[in-house]
C-alpha cells in the first residue's frame, strides 16, 4: 500500500543529508581512498519515508509519528502502555482483540489496497490520529466485504465467523454453522484470506496473529508438509510416521536450489554454504518438547551434511553409524516419547578447504544415569538391555548367562516390556553392525555385553535382615554368582561390598554391617557408575574412531540436540536440571534471534522500531545467581552435615519468596515459572542425586575386579578425587563437583562454543500427546508456539534487515557491477551506488554507520546479479584468453621457426668445420699412407733382391739346381717390373696366406693338446682298471680255494656217515680245477656266500654285475638246501643205528633205512641237475666276463 506524502516526508532525509555531509567532508580531505567521516547520531531513530519511498505490501508492521509527535500507532493498534499490557497477558495465555475501542489493525491495509477511497481514509486518520474513526471504519470494510474473522470459544477453541453489524462494544457473529452470537469486539481477530491458505512462511500472512498460525500449520499437517517457516526459524511437526521426502532425489534437488521449500536439508544446506563462502562456523540448533522429533531432525541434517560433504575416506559412514549406537544406550522409552534421548549431544562436524568431511566430534552432557534402576509407569530403562536380551546369539546368551527380560528387577519395574513396532531384535543386529563400523574390536564389544549383563544380574541381587536393627545380609543365589562371574570379582567380595561399610571413628576405621536401605542405594549406586561410565567410554571410543584428520581447517558445523522441556506429573531433579538446560538454550535464541539483533540496530544508528519479546534472563537468575541462586542453596545444603531435602525445600523458600518467577508451595515442593509455563518440582533426593556419592568399598570392589574396563572406570575416578578438593580419608568420596555445578560448566562452555558460531534455528513441535499420525491437538500445538516464540520470531523477521554487511565487505563484493567509473571509491558510496544502480527500494535496505542492512530477498537478488555478471565477465576472459593464447601461439610458432633456422645453419656450420678439420686431417693420413708404402715396396723389394742374391749364390753352389734358380732369377725382373697396385695385391695375398697358415698351425696345436691331453686321461683311467681287476682276480682264487676244500670236507663227512660205498674219485682238489661239476658248482656257492662287499662292489662295475649276482645268489641257496638236507640225513640215520640193549634190528628198520637211501638218491638226482644248471650259468658269467676284459688283457700284453 502507498501512503499519502505527509508534511515531514516532503524535507530531505536523513540519508541524503547523510550524503551530503560525506560528499563534503571528501570534497574538503580530497582523499579518495580514505573511508568518509561518520555522520552525528541522529536524535530521533524514527522518520517516515520520503515521497519517492513506498512501503511493499506485506511490510505492515511499521511505526508511524506525526510532525508534532501526536501519538503512536503501532502496527498491532496498541499504544506504547497497552503494547507492554499485551505481553503481561499472554505470559497468562490470553488474547486480546485487534479490533478494540482504541486500537487499530494496519494488517487491514492489504484489503484497503483495493479501494482508492479507503485507502486515503487510512492514511488521512493515521496521519491526523483519530483512531476511533479509522477502527469503525475498518470494522465497516470488514462488514462488507464479509472477511472472516477469529474468535475463541469458550472451550478454548478458535473458530471462524463473518460480522455481520456492530452495536457499541459488541458485533454480531455469524459462524460456520449457523449461529449469530453477539461477542465483544475485543475478543475478535481479524483472519487472512484463502489464498494465503497454507503458506510455507508465516511472513506472507497479511495478519499474524495466533489462530492464524495454528490454522496455517494445521492446513499444511493434513498435507503432510510438516516443515514450515517463521521467519529465519524452521517449525518442524513430528508427523508420527516415514515420509517421502527424504533420499538422494532430494538432498541433490536443494543442494542445486531446485526446491525452496521449507526442509531440514534447506537449513542444513544454507549452514554449509554459509560456512564455505563466509569461512565462519556454523551451528544448527534443535529444540523442542519431548516426543517432537528432535533426534530424528538431527539425524536427518547429518545425512544431509554426509551427502553433500562426503569423500571416500568411509568417515561419513562411521558419522551415520554413531547415531545408531548413541541411540541404543543413550535413549529409553518415556510416558511421551518412544524414542526419548536421555542425554544432550553436540555433534561437531569438522570440514576440508575443499567442503569434504575430515572429522568429527560427539560431546554429551546430562546423562540420565538414574534410568538404569528407577522406572516410572510405561517407562522403559534403555534401549541396549532390552536389545541385548532379544537379539544376542545362543552362544552370547550362553557366555553372559542371559534370560527374558521379564525376569530381570530392574527391567520390570514397568509395565511396559516391549513397544509396539520396535524390533529389539533387529536394532541390536543393527548396533552390531555399527560397531563393527566404528572399529569397536569383537573383544570389547564382549566386553560391553559384559558390564550391560552383570548390570542386571546386580539389580536381581536380593537382601535378607539378619537381626531386629535392620541389619541385611546378601543372599547368595544366582544373581550373586553371575554379577560376579561377569564383574571378574569373586561372590565373597561382592557380598561384603554390598552388606557392609566403613565408619570412621577418631580411633580408626571400623566395618559395620549396612541397613537395608542403604545396601539397596549402595548396589545401585554401583549399577549407575558402571553404566555412567561405560556410556562415556564409548563416547570416548567414537571420538577415536571420528577424530578429526590432518586436513582438517577449522571450519565445521556443529549440530545440537538436547533434552526437550519437561513438565511430567511428579518433577524431580532431572527435570529440573532438563528445565534449566532449555532456560539456557532458550535465553541463546532470544538473543540471537531478537535481542542482539535490536541491539545492532541501535548501536548503528539505523532506523527502527523495538518488538519485544520475553526475556527468561530473571528466571536464568533464580537458577544460577550466587549466593541465592537454586544451584548454589542446593550445593550448600549438598555439602552441609544433617541435612535433609525438607530443610533445602524451606531454606528455598526462606529465601526466594520474593522473587516473582519462584514459588514456594506447601512441603518439598516448589514452582518456577519457566518460559513455557509453572512447573512444581518435589525435592525428594534433590541432595542425594546432587551430591552423587560412591562409597570407598564400592571403588576398592571395581578396582580388584579381573574386568579391565572395572579396573579403567575405577583408575578414572580415583584421579579425578586427586585432583578434587575433597578429604582422601573420608569414607564417602563425591566427585569433583556437584551435579548441578557441573552441569553449570558444561552450559557455560556450550554456550560459549554455540557463541563463536552462526546459528540456525529449527523449533520441534509435537502435534498430539498419543504419537500417532493425522491428530492435531490445537491447545499442545498453541502452548509450544507460545514457548518457541513462534510469533515474535515471525514478527520480527518481517519487520528486520536478515542481511547484513560491512560497507567494506559491501562494496568489495558488489562494486565491480557499477557501470559508471566516476563514482567515488569511498566504500559507502560504492554500496549506495550499487543499490541506486539495482533499483533497490529505499524502504528494502538502510545505511549505518558501519553497516549495511537489507530486508530478505535483496542479497539474494544481488547475488543472482553480480553471478550473471561474472558469467558474463568469465565469458569475455574466456574469449579473450583463447585470442590471447591463440595470438601467443602465433608469436611462439614464428619463435620456434626462427630458432629453428638459426639453430639449423649453426649445426650445419658446425659441421663443416668439422668436415674441413676432418679433411686435413685425412689428407695428412693419405700422406703418411703413401710414405709407409714406399716405405713398404722399397723393404720387399730389397728383401727380393736379397732373395734373389742368396739364391743365386745357392745356384753356384749347386749346379744341378741350376734351372731352378736360374727360374727364380728370371723372376725377380718380373717382379721388379710390377706395378703398384700390382705389388699391393701381391703382398695382400701373401699377407693373406700366411695369416691362414698361422691359423691352421693354431688349429692343429689345440688339436694336438686335446688329444695329448685325453691320452694321458685314458692311460690314467686303464691303470685304475688294471689295479682293481688284479685285486679281484686274487680275491677270486683264494675264495675259490677255500670253498673247493671245505665242500671235499663236507662231502667225506656225508659218505662216512652214510656207511654207503661210494667214494670219491677225487680226495684232494687243486684250487684251480675247474673241470668237477660238483665242486666247480659248490664252489661257486660257497664263494657266493663267503664273498666280501669289495667283490660285490668290483662286479658291479660291468653292466652283467646284476647277471652275477643272480647267479651267485642261487649257488648260495643251493648250499644252504645242501647243509640243511645233509643235516637231516644224519640224522635219521643215527635215529635208526641206535638200538636199545636186550633189542635186535627188525625189518622195520631195514625198510625205513631203504626208504631213506630212496629218498636220498631222488634228492641227489634233483640236485645234480641244478648243480649243472648252475655251473652252466657260472661259465657263461665268466665268458662274459673275459669277453669285457679283452682290451684289458690285450693293453697289459702290450
Amino acid at each position: 500500500m502507498m501512503l499519502s506524502p505527509l508534511p515531514s516526508s516532503l524535507a530531505r532525509s536523513r540519508l541524503e543529508e547523510m550524503l551530503d555531509s560525506l560528499r563534503q567532508t571528501d570534497e574538503e580531505e580530497k582523499k579518495k581512498d580514505s573511508p568518509p567521516a561518520l555522520p552525528p547520531r541522529p536524535v530521533s531513530r524514527a522518520r517516515l519515508p520520503s515521497a519517492r519511498r513506498s512501503l511493499p505490501n506485506n511490510l505492515n508492521d511499521f511505526k508511524v509519528i506525526g510532525d508534532h509527535g501526536a501519538g503512536e500507532c503501532l502496527p498491532n493498534g496498541f499504544d506504547a502502555k497497552e503494547e507492554s499490557m499485551r505481553k503481561e497477558k499472554e505470559l497468562d495465555h490470553k488474547r486480546s482483540s485487534s479490533f478494540g475501542s482504541k486500537r487499530v489493525k494496519m494488517d487491514v491495509e492489504f484489503y484497503f489496497a483495493t479501494s482508492q477511497e479507503n485507502m486515503s481514509l487510512l492514511t488521512c486518520n493515521a496521519s491526523s490520529g483519530k483512531i476511533e474513526e479509522l477502527e469503525d471504519d475498518c470494522i465497516s470494510y470488514f462488514i462488507k466485504k464479509k472477511l472472516h474473522v477469529w474468535f475463541k470459544q469458550r472451550r478454548g477453541k478458535w473458530e471462524l465467523g463473518t460480522i455481520l453489524s456492530t452495536s457499541g462494544e459488541e458485533a454480531s457473529v455469524s459462524f460456520s454453522n449457523g449461529n449469530v452470537m453477539k461477542v465483544a469486539r475485543l475478543e475478535l481477530l481479524p483472519a487472512n484470506p484463502d489464498i494465503l491458505e497454507g503458506v510455507d512462511d508465516f511472513m506472507k500472512l497479511s495478519f499474524l496473529n495466533e489462530p492464524s498460525v495454528l490454522h496455517n500449520l494445521k492446513f499444511r499437517y493434513s498435507k503432510q508438509m510438516i516443515y514450515s517457516k517463521a521467519g529465519l526459524v524452521l517449525i518442524a511437526l513430528n508427523p508420527f510416521k516415514d515420509l517421502s521426502i527424504y533420499g538422494k532425489d532430494y538432498v541433490s534437488a536443494y543442494r542445486q536450489k531446485f526446491i525452496d521449500t521449507p526442509h531440514v536439508y534447506a537449513i542444513a544446506d544454507a549452514a554449509y554454504s554459509d560456512m564455505l563462502r563466509d569461512e565462519v562456523n556454523q551451528s544448527i540448533i534443535v529444540s523442542g518438547e519431548s516426543g517432537s522429533g528432535k533426534t530424528e531432525t538431527a539425524k536427518t541434517a547429518i545425512q544431509y551434511l554426509v551427502a553433500v560433504g562426503g569423500g571416500s575416506g568411509g568417515i561419513e559412514n562411521k558419522l551415520l553409524q554413531t547415531s545408531y549406537i548413541l541411540e541404543a544406550f543413550g535413549n529409553a522409552k518415556t510416558s511421551g516419547n518412544n524414542n526419548s534421548s536421555r542425554f544432550g549431544k553436540l555433534i561437531e562436524i569438522h570440514f576440508t578447504t575443499m567442503g569434504k568431511i575430515c572429522g568429527a566430534k560427539v560431546q554429551t552432557f546430562l546423562f540420565e544415569k538414574s534410568r538404569v534402576v528407577q522406572l516410572g509407569n510405561s517407562e522403559r530403562s534403555y534401549h541396549i538391555f532390552y536389545q541385548l536380551c532379544a537379539g544376542a546369539s545362543s552362544a552370547l546368551k550362553e557366555r553372559l548367562n542371559l534370560r527374558p527380560v521379564s525376569e530381570y528387577k530392574y527391567l520390570n519395574q514397568s509395565d511396559c516390556v516391549k513397544i509396539a513396532g520396535f524390533d529389539d531384535a533387529r536394532k541390536f543386529q543393527e548396533l552390531m553392525r555399527a560397531l563393527d563400523t566404528v572399529q569397536i574390536c569383537e573383544e570389547d564389544q564382549e566386553l560391553i555385553f559384559k558390564m550391560v549383563a552383570a548390570i542386571l544380574w546386580l539389580g536381581n541381587i536380593s537382601f535378607q535382615l539378619t537381626d531386629s536393627k535392620n541389619h541385611i545380609e546378601v543372599v547368595d543365589d544366582e544373581a550373586v554368582t553371575s554379577a560376579a562371574l561377569l564383574m571378574g570379582c569373586s561372590s565373597q567380595e561382592l557380598m561384603a561390598a554390598l552388606s557392609t561399610g566403613r565408619s570412621q571413628p577418631e580411633d580408626g576405621t571400623n566395618t559395620k554391617k549396612l541397613s537395608l536401605q542403604k545396601a539397596i542405594d549402595t548396589r545401585d549406586t554401583i549399577a549407575k557408575f558402571i553404566y555412567a561410565s561405560l556410556f562415556e567410554w564409548l563416547v570416548e571410543q567414537l571420538n577415536k574412531s571420528l577424530q578429526v584428520g590432518k586436513k582438517c581447517t577449522g571450519k565445521s558445523i556443529s549440530i545440537l540436540d538436547i533434552y526437550g522441556f519437561e513438565t511430567l506429573q511428579k518433577n524431580s531433579f532431572e527435570q529440573f536440571c532438563i528445565n534449566y538446560a532449555n532456560e539456557r538454550l532458550q535465553q541463546h535464541f532470544n538473543r540471537h534471534l531478537f535481542k542482539l539483533e535490536q541491539e545492532d540496530y541501535e548501536s548503528d544508528g539505523i532506523d527502527w522500531t523495538k518488538i519485544d519479546f520475553e526475556d527468561n534472563q530473571e528466571c536464568l537468575d533464580l537458577f544460577e545467581k550466587k549466593p541465592l541462586g537454586l544451584f548454589s542453596l542446593l550445593d550448600e545444603e549438598s555439602n552441609l552435615p544433617k541435612t535433609s531435602d525438607l530443610t533445602f525445600a524451606n531454606k528455598l523458600k526462606q529465601h526466594l519468596n520474593a522473587i516473582p518467577c519462584f514459588k514456594g508451595e506447601r512441603g518439598r515442593a516448589f514452582s518456577v515459572r519457566h518460559y513455557t509455563g509453572e512447573v512444581l518440582y518435589d525435592t525428594n533426593g534433590f541432595l542425594e542425586k546432587n551430591r552423587d556419592l560412591l562409597p570407598s568399598d564400592s571403588i576398592q570392589l571395581l578396582s580388584s575386579c579381573n574386568c579391565e574396563l572395572l579396573q579403567f572406570f575405577s583408575k578414572v575416578f580415583s584421579q579425578s578425587q586427586k585432583e578434587s578438593n575433597s578429604f582422601h580419608t573420608s569414607v564417602l568420596v563425591s566427585q569433583k563437583q556437584s551435579i548441578g555445578t557441573k552441569l553449570k560448566g558444561q552450559l557455560f562452555m556450550l554456550m560459549c562454543q554455540l557463541e563463536s558460531t552462526k546459528p540456525h534455528f529449527i523449533r520441534c513441535i509435537r502435534p498430539n500427546t498419543k504419537q500417532l499420525p493425522g491428530i492435531y491437538d490445537e491447545d499442545l500445538v498453541l502452548q509450544q508456539i507460545r514457548c518457541c516464540g513462534v510469533l515474535e520470531a515471525a514478527r520480527i523477521s518481517r519487520v528486520s534487515y536478515s542481511n547484513r554487511m560491512t560497507h567494506q565487505e559491501f562494496s568489495g563484493r558488489y562494486g565491480f557491477l557499477l557501470s559508471e567509473s566516476n563514482v567515488s571509491q569511498d566504500p559507502l558510496s560504492i554500496s549506495v551506488a550499487v543499490l541506486q544502480q539495482f533499483n533497490i527500494p529505499f524502504e528494502m535496505y538502510q545505511v549505518g554507520y558501519t553497516k549495511l542492512y537489507l530486508r530478505a530477498g535483496q542479497i539474494g537478488a544481488l547475488e543472482d546479479k553480480r553471478k550473471q555478471v561474472l558469467q558474463g565477465i568469465l565469458g569475455v576472459q574466456k574469449c579473450f584468453r583463447g585470442y590471447q593464447a591463440r595470438s601467443y601461439f602465433r608469436e611462439f610458432t614464428n619463435g620456434v621457426t626462427t630458432l629453428q633456422s638459426v639453430v639449423r645453419g649453426e649445426i650445419t656450420r658446425a659441421k663443416y668445420r668439422i668436415t674441413e678439420k676432418s679433411s686435413i686431417t685425412i689428407y695428412s693420413k693419405k700422406l703418411e699412407e703413401i710414405h709407409a708404402i714406399i716405405l713398404l715396396q722399397s723393404v720387399i723389394r730389397g728383401w727380393m733382391v736379397r732373395r734373389g742374391a742368396s739364391d743365386m749364390n745357392k745356384l753356384k753352389k749347386y749346379p744341378d739346381n741350376a734351372k731352378p734358380r736360374h727360374e727364380s732369377r728370371v723372376k725377380i725382373p718380373e717382379v721388379k717390373d710390377m706395378t703398384k697396385e700390382q705389388l699391393q695385391s701381391a703382398l695382400e695375398e701373401l699377407q693373406r696366406r700366411v695369416d691362414n697358415a698361422e691359423a691352421i698351425a693354431e688349429k692343429k696345436e689345440v688339436e694336438n693338446t686335446e688329444l695329448k691331453e685325453r691320452l694321458k686321461q685314458s692311460e690314467e683311467r686303464w691303470v685304475e682298471y688294471e689295479a682293481k681287476m688284479k685285486s679281484v682276480e686274487e680275491v677270486w682264487q683264494r675264495q675259490m680255494a677255500s670253498l673247493q676244500i671245505s665242500l671235499v670236507a663236507a662231502r667225506k663227512s656225508l659218505a662216512s656217515e652214510n656207511g654207503t660205498v661210494q667214494t670219491t674219485r677225487c680226495d684232494v682238489l687243486s684250487p684251480h680245477y675247474y673241470d668237477s661239476e660238483d665242486a666247480t658248482s659248490v664252489g661257486s656257492q660257497v664263494t657266493c656266500v663267503s664273498t666280501p662287499m669289495m667283490f660285490s662292489s668290483g662286479l658291479s662295475v660291468s653292466d652283467g654285475g646284476r647277471q652275477a649276482n643272480g647267479t651267485f645268489t642261487t649257488v648260495s641257496n643251493l648250499m644252504m638246501e645242501f647243509e640243511q638236507r645233509t643235516q637231516n640225513f644224519d640224522d635219521d640215520v643215527k635215529v635208526m643205528n641206535e638200538v636199545k640193549p636186550g633189542q635186535s634190528a627188525s625189518s622195520n628198520n631195514i625198510q625205513e633205512l631203504r626208504k631213506l637211501k630212496q629218498r636220498f638218491e631222488g634228492w641227489k638226482k634233483q640236485y645234480k641237475v641244478r648243480l649243472h644248471e648252475t655251473k652252466a650259468r657260472l661259465h657263461k658269467s665268466e665268458a662274459e666276463k673275459s669277453r669285457r676284459t679283452w682290451w684289458g688283457k690285450l693293453n697289459s700284453r702290450t
